[in-house]
């Protein structure tokens, strides 16, 4: 069963990276763990954490190009409001990000980052079924609740994402064996707020997160506009509201821990069955029978038995 269920997913990765040639015209290697953030642009969505660990990613792999790494092809889609300056800029940082690493002759097929333009349902219909990872990494308390996550999980992706709006409830169907959370919780998030958050200290306590500001701020990936990033570093440094560099270390531990099951397929494949398996409780027809029980007050006729 892991074998066919491995085979459906690779045919659904070629799939994609046809669309991704024809689209963004980067080759990428439909063996690689297929790492998707889809939804929204958005600052508590944390589009930007993903990109910090890509840079931090890419830093690691440029200083030891011959470790064991595991080649990821992170795969970024999602429309920002027209008078959304920052999530515009998140969106301009993939794409130079994309450009420097995916032309970094050290870095060859061991990483590559897409930002699919024109994000859509057809689209996601295209890159949902070839997920292999699910990012999921919005802030603590600020996600309502959460509809992605679940398309993703039920076609066998992982997720990797904090606790919070409809994770909560995919890691009590699917098991915490079987979903990657890290970073802070809601009241923790809410506790820092109240206290006042410095996140200087916690930047140069991270040697990878220091080198990243670093990176953001001299140009690296901007080299035609030094000043481009400032912006985004700015507001790290000074108003890190959603907690991106409070939870950096965490997310970028708790990737090598996804890059540690991913070198074992059986153990992978286990797990992806699983999930879909567990999230039969999000079916719209459980939804529906829950709220006119409970909410409209109509009457329920249970499905007849089979037979």
């Amino acid at each position: 069963m892991q074998d066919e269920v491995a085979a459906i997913r690779h045919a659904n990765k070629v799939r994609l990276a046809r669309v991704i040639g024809a689209t963004n015209d980067i080759r990428v290697d439909p063996r690689a763990l297929f790492d998707v953030q889809i939804k929204r642009i958005h600052e508590y969505k944390r589009q930007l954490l993903n990109l910090l660990e890509t840079i931090a990613l890419y830093d690691a792999i440029r200083a030891d190009p011959d470790a064991d790494w595991v080649p990821r092809v992170k795969i970024f889609g999602g429309k920002a409001a027209a008078t959304y300056r920052q999530a515009k800029l998140i969106i301009r940082l993939a794409n130079d990000v994309a450009n420097v690493v995916n032309n970094e002759p050290a870095i060859r097929d061991l990483l590559k980052v897409v930002f699919m333009p024109n994000y859509n349902v057809s689209l996601a219909e295209v890159i949902i079924p070839a997920a292999d990872l699910s990012e999921q990494i919005s802030t603590a308390g600020m996600e309502a609740s959460g509809t992605g996550n679940m398309k993703l999980a039920l076609n066998g992706a992982l997720t990797i994402g904090t606790l919070d709006g409809a994770n909560v409830e995919i890691r009590e169907r699917v098991g915490r064996d079987d979903i990657f959370i890290f970073g802070l919780q809601a009241e923790e998030v809410r506790d820092l707020n109240r206290r006042g958050y410095d996140s200087s200290g916690v930047i140069a306590a991270s040697p990878a997160l220091k080198w990243v500001m670093e990176a953001l701020a001299d140009g690296t990936f901007s080299p035609d506009d030094r000043g481009r990033y400032t912006p985004i570093v700015d507001a790290l440094f000074h108003h890190d509201r959603f907690m991106l560099t409070a939870d950096f270390d965490s997310y970028y531990e708790t990737q090598r821990r996804v890059d540690a099951v991913w070198r074992d397929p059986a153990a992978w494949w286990a797990s992806s069955i699983r999930n879909t398996a567990h999230m039969a409780w999000f079916s719209s027809d459980r939804s529906i029978r829950e709220y006119a029980a409970e909410i409209w007050n109509v009457p329920v006729t249970p499905p007849a038995p089979e037979g």
